[in-house]
């Protein structure tokens, strides 16, 4: 049996002088990348960079917006009018638009970040919100997500859902991720992510936070750069999915 994954980074996560991961390594290893558009993280110069690197590395380009929150990292809960969640979007959007056209690439997908994210997960009005920015972005654009309230409006609507899955977080039993307060949200230990990895990829389950076997399945393989040593973790995790004859190619 062929199995193929897409592994992807959420990436230009730093500020200023600031930064959160070694982005010019992971830009060589994924295949395709979420990038921050200013929000949460990033700010003009880096989107130029990662978007520039990644148009030179044929990685696919996605959109990463977050809630208006630099100093939580986009993580925290906030709140937020419907109308908000559509500008915001549509305003994020634009601006990583903006740079892809300058590279002569294109913005093939959009996946939400932190508690902008979980908010679409739970919350029908939130998921509304957020897709009515991405139609008036572009219709054809991808949407990568978990499964919940966004997923299945997207598809309502007639776009093309990709499942994402987590190599370096924890899940509830109801597939959600784990919030990051408990411990043990996130998986630090390598020799745990690289066989819950390759078990959601080929046997197309994991074993939950409670021990629980579930159902998990995704073309995305999305590895946080804010983990400590993302960068190497990338580059072994890769090494060890080619060697159990999972091919590496972008999804969107």
């Amino acid at each position: 049996m062929n199995y193929t994954i897409d592994i992807n980074t959420d990436i230009g996560e730093g500020f200023g002088r600031y930064t959160v991961a070694n982005d010019e390594k992971l830009l060589d290893i994924v295949s395709s990348v979420n990038v921050a558009c200013g929000f949460h993280a990033g700010d003009p110069v880096i989107m130029n960079h990662t978007v520039k690197k990644a148009a030179q590395n044929g990685v696919a380009i996605g959109a990463h917006p977050g809630l208006a929150d630099l100093i939580g990292f986009g993580r925290r809960k906030i709140n937020v009018t419907m109308e908000e969640v559509t500008t915001n979007v549509l305003y994020q959007l634009g601006a990583l638009n903006a740079f892809t056209k300058a590279h002569n690439t294109t913005l093939r997908h959009i996946s939400p970040h932190g508690q902008l994210g979980h908010y679409c997960v739970q919350d029908q009005d939130f998921a509304k919100a957020f897709m009515e920015a991405v139609k008036q972005f572009d219709a054809s654009i991808k949407i990568v997500a978990l499964d919940g309230e966004l997923a299945e409006e997207a598809k309502k609507q007639g776009y093309n859902v990709v499942k994402q899955i987590f190599s370096d977080r924890a899940y509830n039993n109801d597939g959600t991720l784990v919030e990051r307060s408990r411990e043990g949200s996130v998986i630090t230990n390598y020799d745990e992510m690289v066989s819950r990895t390759i078990q959601m990829i080929k046997e197309k389950t994991v074993r939950t936070i409670d021990g629980k076997i579930i159902k998990m399945e995704g073309e995305i393989l999305c590895i946080h750069s804010d983990t400590a040593n993302s960068d190497i973790l990338a580059e072994q995790l890769k090494d060890e999915l080619v060697k159990n004859d999972i091919t590496i190619s972008p999804s969107t």
